[in-house]
């Protein structure tokens, strides 16, 4: 996100290993013809998605040398971000404490699984186990099924927004004191501020949550998704003016008078009921043709898409489309050819932030890096290289 905005990233990687991302597959994008890049099949996906703008430098910390490399660069840079658990990096004399005394601008940007303190502060984690963990695989699954984690690693990606929202705060203050600071980011604590809603409820009501609703809401009926013909619509009447819309196009204007269902409080008394007599319903004419019926009643409806559909979304009426918003973009990558990349979302006046360069390959602005920024010469970045300090 940084880089998307024009940060020149530098993303340090072992030099011969590199992100564990890069072997996170498949599937990959395949290297051209003649091509070769390490000994993988090409370039991960899941890489892919989230390295662009990014310069990639291979040095090894573990060698005093290249954790004086990596300090030098700390001294120029505006931000250093790091993930590794707490104390890990003083043994390498890259924490917060020591590149401070070399660069007192510098915000540092911890990202752990559970904080710098507390009790877990030592213990790793991944997003699945905090997902666990801080409620929100128990709120996300059918009413009556196991619980499950959202379909793709959402407490990672909030835990990225709230740093990079944590950095442009610092940058703001820095601005006005001069100094930087040490941001301590953690999946758990970024997780619980994310139930949100879910959890101020139980807060309030002193009371364990009701569990999970599937796309149901727990509140309002109804507002979910229910199967058709050939695949499965959500539809949200939230009003009850908003439900006699649905009713209407269900061919069942009754319901909207029918002391069962006429007021919200009572649909969700009996919402057993109301939706499968719904469903009932849907299941008898195909998705589009909902959609048809629904167009421009005021409903809020959508079909549910699986992820080639939401790539190439269109709707017929307004021709919106994921390409029209430009949210996605090809690129020509170094070693895989044209390759498509998901874009920065958020469309600004008169700024132009965007996809500038493709994901880099493992070490490939090394050299660029060290002669450039840090004013080495050939023969000592070549001695570096002969030592596996770099790569």
């Amino acid at each position: 996100m940084l880089g998307d905005l024009g940060a020149e990233v530098l993303k340090i990687e072992h030099p011969t290993r590199g992100d564990d991302t890069r072997q996170w597959g498949p599937p990959y994008a395949p290297y051209l013809s003649g091509e070769k890049v390490g000994s993988g099949p090409g370039e991960s996906a899941y890489y892919l998605s989230v390295n662009r703008n990014k310069k990639s430098v291979g040095v090894s910390f573990k060698d005093p040398k290249g954790a004086d490399l990596i300090r030098e660069l700390a001294k120029k840079a505006d931000v250093f971000v790091e993930n590794y658990l707490p104390g890990t990096l003083k043994n390498y004399g890259l924490d917060f404490e020591t590149l401070r005394k070399g660069n007192e601008k510098l915000v540092y940007a911890s990202i752990t699984g559970y904080g710098q303190t507390g009790p877990y502060s030592d213990r790793a984690g991944y997003d699945v186990m905090v997902e666990a963990e801080m409620g929100l695989m128990h709120i996300t699954g059918t009413r009556d099924g196991p619980p499950v984690k959202v379909g793709c690693a959402v407490t990672d990606l909030t835990t990225g927004l709230y740093t990079a929202n944590s950095i442009m705060a610092a940058l703001l203050g820095r601005a006005k004191t001069g100094e930087g600071q040490h941001l301590d980011v953690c999946l758990s604590d970024c997780q619980v501020a994310t139930l949100s809603n879910m959890a101020e409820s139980v807060l309030i009501s002193g009371e364990r949550d009701t569990g999970r609703w599937g796309t149901s809401h727990p509140s309002v009926v109804p507002y979910r998704s229910f199967r058709t013909a050939d695949g499965d619509i959500l539809f949200g009447g939230g009003t009850d003016r908003l439900f006699g819309i649905l009713c209407e196009g269900l061919g069942k204007p009754e319901w909207a008078t029918d002391s069962r269902f006429a007021v919200n409080s009572t649909r969700v008394a009996n919402r057993d009921v109301l939706e499968k007599d719904i469903e009932d319903i849907t299941s008898t004419k195909t998705t589009s043709e909902w959609e048809d019926i629904f167009e421009g009643k005021g409903l809020p409806y959508a079909k549910v898409n699986d992820l080639m559909d939401t790539l190439n979304h269109k709707h017929d009426v307004d021709e919106w489309t994921v390409q029209a918003r430009n949210m996605v973009k090809e690129v020509e990558h170094p070693t895989c050819g044209p390759i498509k990349l998901i874009n920065t979302p958020v469309k600004y006046s008169y700024s132009t932030p965007g996809i500038r360069s493709p994901p880099p390959t493992l070490g490939q602005h090394t050299n660029e890096v060290l002669s450039e920024v840090m004013g080495l010469s050939e023969e000592e970045i070549v001695d570096l290289r002969r030592g596996g300090v770099v790569g």
